[in-house]
């Protein structure tokens, strides 16, 4: 991928994340991250019907990578069915390690695929999707 083209879609959702604000309903799973390293607190509401999730929240202080990757990462799974995001949620974190991966099902999320060239950048990167993982094994 192109740096400027990846660039500017971290920077876009960093400055204009998706589904930012909680909402007040409790049919939605609640989970808080938080890095102990650094700034890094989300909070996610994750709505599951049908084995299909059908929304998902944050909000929180986090910093540029933590926010666009939260942000990236609720575009990509939302409308998901579980497995299919369990199985993106796997493709992702292998790349953030440097393992095999399907850049193939990513979609924007494959913008990260040099973080491990940061490394005390990976948990900025995967806090959100550490979350969404916890939710998405209890169903």
């Amino acid at each position: 991928m192109d740096e400027n083209l990846k660039r500017s879609i971290i920077l876009e959702h960093y400055q204009n994340p998706v589904n930012k604000g909680l909402i007040n309903d409790k049919s939605y799973e609640f989970i808080n991250m938080n890095n102990e390293s650094c700034i890094d607190e989300v909070n996610l509401m994750v709505k599951i019907d049908d084995n299909k999730i059908k929304d998902i929240r944050f909000d929180g202080e986090a910093c540029a990578i933590c926010t666009s990757a939260t942000s990236i990462m609720i575009d990509t799974l939302k409308n998901k069915t579980v497995e299919e995001a369990k199985e993106i949620y796997q493709n992702y974190e292998n790349m953030i390690d440097e393992k095999d991966y399907d850049e193939n099902i990513l979609e924007q999320a494959i913008v990260y695929h040099d973080i491990a060239r940061q490394p005390n950048r990976k948990k900025c990167a995967l806090l959100s999707w550490w979350g969404i993982k916890k939710i998405l094994d209890k169903n």
